[in-house]
């Protein structure tokens, strides 16, 4: 069982689990393992055993992107980890829009996790700092492989199929981005997500993709406020205007912040 000073093996932070967590987290596993049906139909009852959490944070998306589905764009995620967020966009996009062959599920990552750790991220009370907020945390080896594979198989069960819709940029930000705009100066931005975590990936990805989103459009944020990752915070104070900028959150999903551009 994993233990509270023992995060490594795990993307879940000792400093915000109670035990409680970990003895749920291990049921879980269990049950899953135990449960019986081949993985497929696993999947297809998913809610006997997807965390309420997880379940919450896949509302929060469905909800931001039904209040794009009209906006011309795609949608930008700027940290992707092991790609669920990812996904998640790009089942929605083929669900409520099927024929929207423009919109383009684009995600930016190292995949090896944080390449540095700016002052700003780790200004505050150091306890309430996040373990992974180190440089190579949240380092996630062998993913951007499994994230390409999901995507073969994602396109086998969708209309339109021989356009591209689920895009993967691996590398540092600074370089990545840059490239990207060089090669897609064409690119507009229906909902730019941000989850970088840290100061600089964040602050770099509001210069260069805000002016990219129409009116209407949306730019979300996954640590806003948050005490464990302050760095996001200072590079949104920064560079936009917190003062005059709509933010809205969930009731149902503590982290999930988001502003209409233009609103």
């Amino acid at each position: 069982m994993k233990t509270l000073n023992d995060p490594s093996p795990t993307m879940h932070d000792p400093r915000t689990q109670a035990a409680g967590d970990y003895s749920y987290r291990e049921a879980l596993e269990d049950y899953i393992r135990e449960s019986p049906g081949t993985f497929t139909e696993k999947m297809e009852n998913f809610s006997k055993y997807v965390p309420r959490q997880n379940l919450a944070r896949f509302l929060a998306r469905y909800e931001i992107f039904k209040r794009i589905v009209e906006v011309q764009g795609s949608i930008v995620e700027c940290g992707v980890l092991f790609g669920g967020g990812l996904m998640s966009f790009a089942n929605l996009s083929v669900i409520l829009e099927p024929y929207n062959f423009q919109r383009r599920i684009i995600g930016f990552d190292t995949f090896s996790g944080f390449p540095d750790v700016a002052d700003e991220d780790v200004k505050g009370t150091p306890d309430r700092k996040s373990a992974h907020l180190k440089v190579g945390g949240f380092a996630a080896p062998g993913a951007y492989d499994d994230i390409l594979r999901a995507i073969r198989v994602f396109d086998m069960n969708r209309f339109l199929n021989h356009f591209p819709k689920v895009e993967v940029v691996r590398g540092d930000f600074n370089e990545t981005s840059k490239k990207y705009l060089e090669d897609h100066p064409h690119l507009v931005i229906s909902c730019l997500y941000l989850d970088f975590d840290v100061y600089s990936p964040t602050k770099l990805a509001i210069e260069r993709f805000f002016s990219r989103i129409p009116k209407g459009g949306i730019i979300v944020f996954d640590e806003l406020n948050e005490e464990a990752f302050p760095g996001e915070t200072i590079a949104v104070m920064e560079k936009l205007e917190l003062a005059a900028l709509p933010v809205r959150r969930f009731p149902f999903e503590p982290r999930i912040s988001y502003a209409i551009v233009g609103d």
